[in-house]
């Protein structure tokens, strides 16, 4: 008993000591940051402060309070140092609730387009079921009838049909024998802080599921999406096929410049992201990994970070696929009995990877 009664007072002692270092420590690096970085550190300091000194066990925090926080990651990049309160990542959480009730907003200020009649609706409807007729044929007999309305609108009011299982086998069984000779193109569209739209254009290899090139701009347009074309595929580079979707900027020029770099330009149908898979998925693992993860503060912020993932996706991380390897070859065994397994983290320590170490 009195042996345990003295190693707690030991380390009672070392917590004591290692808090006094800790302390010290923060106050050398408080000596030695600016006073604008000072006054930012007190501010938060005290903002959270005030939101303690609330009535209650657990204070709740206002929308300026969110607002405050919100503000702050985009002003000084070492907030999370001093946020005590709450999680960066409910900060994070934040912004996205942020950006879609100010798109919400913005949506509200216009009127939308005026809905058909509903008879009109229902017409549609039963000429789509009554025969085999597609979005043209169609609408080519509602203009027989004296009924003016869009392509656009018939074929959103047509009743969703199961896919052919032939016809869709069909093209999984063309995408799986040319893959090695096909390439994959797409938007998507990324958030910032200001609540402003960057669209970032890719094109991927589906034989390795390489990203070939990528870039970013807030206004894409035709003539932009070309020259994307030209810097990803230089020299008669260009894989036999490449696959894009129905996207309004991929207009006939662009599906001209496709074919002088070589390439067979494959549009995939209306409304079938399925049939550029490799793209699709491409996008939903960049979020999962990387943009759900962080706010965007602008454009060279989203390219910084997009090449770091770029890197990381092409050379180091697995893919189930290619038998969890990027190159397709076996893995590295382990060199000696005394090597170790280490740590390497990537995309700012988001994603590690894990290599032999010889021990010193």
């Amino acid at each position: 008993m009195c042996l345990t009664a003295e190693s707690r007072r030991l380390a009672a002692a070392v917590m004591v000591l290692l808090s006094f270092a800790t302390a010290l420590l923060h106050s050398l690096r408080a000596c030695l940051r600016s006073q604008s970085e000072q006054a930012l550190v007190e501010l938060a300091l005290r903002q959270q402060l005030a939101v303690l000194a609330q009535a209650g066990q657990r204070p709740r925090l206002t929308s300026l309070d969110r607002a405050f926080w919100v503000l702050l990651r985009q002003l000084w990049p070492r907030w999370r140092e001093v946020l005590v309160v709450v999680q960066p990542e409910t900060v994070v959480r934040w912004h996205r609730k942020g950006f879609r009730l100010y798109w919400r907003l913005r949506s509200r200020r216009r009127p939308g387009r005026p809905r058909i009649p509903r008879e009109v609706r229902q017409l549609i409807r039963r000429m789509a079921l009554e025969n085999p007729w597609g979005a043209r044929r169609i609408h080519a007999e509602l203009e027989k009838l004296g009924i003016e309305v869009s392509l656009a609108t018939v074929s959103r009011y047509l009743p969703k049909r199961p896919p052919d299982p032939g016809r869709q086998q069909n093209w999984l069984t063309f995408l799986r024998n040319h893959k090695d000779a096909i390439a994959a193109m797409d938007f998507f569209v990324v958030p910032t802080v200001r609540f402003q739209l960057l669209y970032v254009w890719f094109v991927l290899d589906h034989d390795r599921r390489r990203l070939i090139h990528f870039n970013i701009t807030p206004s894409p347009t035709a003539r932009w999406a070309i020259q994307q074309l030209r810097e990803a595929f230089p020299s008669d580079t260009a894989l036999s096929f490449l696959v894009y979707d129905r996207d309004s900027i991929f207009s006939a020029d662009v599906t001209t410049a496709i074919r002088n770099l070589g390439s067979e330009p494959i549009r995939t149908a209306y409304r079938s992201p399925w049939q550029n898979p490799f793209a699709e998925r491409w996008v939903g693992t960049c979020r999962r990994e990387l943009l759900d993860h962080v706010v965007v503060l602008g454009e060279q912020h989203l390219r910084r970070l997009l090449e770091e993932y770029v890197d990381y996706y092409n050379v180091e991380r697995v893919h189930t696929a290619l038998w969890y390897s990027t190159d397709g070859g076996p893995g590295v065994g382990r060199p000696s009995p005394s090597a170790t397994v280490v740590d390497l983290p990537r995309v700012g320590g988001l994603h590690h990877r894990y290599a032999w170490r010889e021990a010193a």
